[in-house]
């Protein structure tokens, strides 16, 4: 086994006071001493909304012991195969597993996950492992999670911490079953909890159905699982279509979907109820797209499809969005996703909670691709003008040329991949 992967590392959180730390084994992950206390941000910097602040690849693919600060708006950055789009699907992968995602629902090829190189273990295993921080109102959250890519895929390892204190660990302790061992701090006279979990989900994303939140520990780890299942679900996946775009829209609920093939029937939604957003995206039109533009309208009959156009006013007719440009229909679709909300995207965020009270982090893998300069510049204007709320976050994968605009632009973090 790859020594970056030991899966054969005992592990349960300790029913010690703030601060204190427990070991782990047989969990995949570095033991519990390893775990920082969270001080990356300054003490000015308070999120509201649970939002993930950092993106640790320690072996996924190319990246080995890789650590991503994310801001508001973060471009990642460099040569092809230099691992950009093997973040934005870590990213996403955590995503779905916060939201109840299987491991094979989130790893659809686990094995193109396993690290470049890696040996495998005298019972022939290898894996990966990923993690984040989550910050919000319990302060910074850790989660790290150690998967076993073959010979079957299954979790071997999870840790949630806070303060450098596990509050939940969970470890394979048995391979002929399927279900990890899991600890969660109690508190009181328990101390701890014991019980198995599914090894196919994530443990951290259960525990809201499994702890009672009777003693100040379990709610103290309630706190720091619903913290980091908020902002896992609370992302929207985006990399749009042009040749999906084209057709006109079968009409529906109106939420945008991850390619915007359906792109026609959002503006209808957004047309008859967000006045004030559809005319936001139409001033954004006036730039990214040629020739005069005074307004985004749709045809939609009581019967068919949606058709979507672009209104010339009395310079000539409506221009149907199928006869534009591949960059024009990329920049309308991410202009409308970074000037919406979860509620006109194709997301499941955290219904229990107020959308006020979350932040939309939008995943764009090449978020610059067929963009003129024009066009990437107004994007770029709009994450910023949207980011700017604290309502969303931006990642995304981009050329040499945006980057380097971005690397002047205050309010944009540039992570530069180049080996």
């Amino acid at each position: 086994m790859d020594a970056s992967l030991d899966l054969t590392a005992p592990g349960a959180p300790t029913p010690a006071r703030a601060g204190s730390s427990a070991a782990v084994a047989d969990d995949g992950l570095p033991p519990a001493a390893a775990v920082p206390v969270d001080r990356a941000l300054p003490p000015a910097v308070v999120h509201h909304r649970p939002v993930v602040t950092e993106l640790r690849l320690s072996a996924f693919g190319r990246h080995r012991g890789a650590v991503f600060p994310l801001e508001p708006v973060t471009f990642l950055t460099g040569p092809s195969g230099s691992g950009k789009s093997q973040v934005l699907a870590a990213y996403e992968a955590l995503a779905g597993l916060g939201a109840g995602a299987t491991l094979e629902e989130a790893f659809p090829d686990p094995l193109a996950r396993i690290p470049d190189r890696a040996v495998p273990d005298g019972q022939g295993r290898r894996g990966f492992r990923i993690g984040c921080t989550v910050d919000g109102p319990a302060g910074p959250v850790r989660l790290d999670l150690a998967v076993q890519a073959e010979p079957t895929l299954r979790i071997v390892g999870e840790r949630l911490a806070a303060d450098g204190q596990i509050l939940l660990g969970t470890a394979l302790r048995d391979p002929g079953r399927s279900s990890v061992q899991a600890s969660w701090l109690t508190g009181g006279a328990v101390g701890v909890t014991r019980a198995p979990l599914p090894d196919d989900r994530l443990g951290t994303a259960l525990l809201p159905l499994r702890v009672a939140g009777s003693t100040a520990g379990q709610r103290r780890v309630l706190a720091a699982a619903e913290q980091v299942v908020v902002a896992l679900r609370s992302v929207f996946p985006c990399d749009p279509r042009p040749d999906r775009m084209r057709a006109p829209a079968p009409p529906g609920e109106g939420r945008l979907l991850g390619d915007c093939a359906n792109l026609a029937d959002v503006l209808r939604r957004t047309r008859d109820e967000c006045g004030t957003r559809h005319a936001l995206l139409a001033a954004a039109a006036r730039t990214g797209c040629a020739g005069p533009v005074e307004g985004l309208d749709v045809r939609a009959p009581a019967h068919g499809p949606v058709t979507a156009v672009l209104d010339r006013g009395r310079s000539g007719p409506a221009t149907e969005l199928g006869r534009l440009g591949a960059g024009e229909l990329r920049f309308l679709a991410l202009a409308l996703v970074l000037l919406t909300g979860p509620g006109v995207l194709a997301m499941d965020p955290a219904a229990e909670l107020l959308s006020a009270r979350q932040a939309l982090t939008v995943l764009a893998d090449g978020f610059d691709r067929d963009l003129d300069r024009q066009q990437g510049a107004e994007l770029l204007r709009l994450a910023l003008l949207s980011c700017g709320r604290g309502h969303v976050r931006l990642l995304a994968a981009v050329g040499e040329a945006a980057a380097a605009a971005a690397r002047v632009t205050p309010g944009v973090t540039v992570v530069d991949l180049t080996p």
